[in-house]
């Protein structure tokens, strides 16, 4: 297993791709590959970030939704 600083970081503060541990750890997004798929950290933050509201959406509408009344169904 090799450590992060062989790996490609994408600094959340610069915009920049850096290789390696160049900058403090809440600045850095990561680790990426190559430095191409870290320069695509924002898309893939924000599609995470989406997709988790979404699961959290649906998570606080679980249950609340129409209740059939079986009886109802029975008349």
């Amino acid at each position: 297993m090799t450590d992060g600083s062989e790996k490609y970081w994408y600094n959340l503060k610069t915009g920049e791709v850096e290789k390696g541990f160049e900058s403090p750890a809440p600045d850095r997004a990561g680790p990426f590959d190559t430095p191409e798929e870290a320069a695509k950290a924002p898309d893939v933050i924000r599609e995470r970030s989406r997709a988790w509201a979404d699961e959290e959406a649906r998570e606080d509408s679980w249950g609340s939704g129409p209740v059939s009344d079986e009886s109802d169904a029975d008349q």
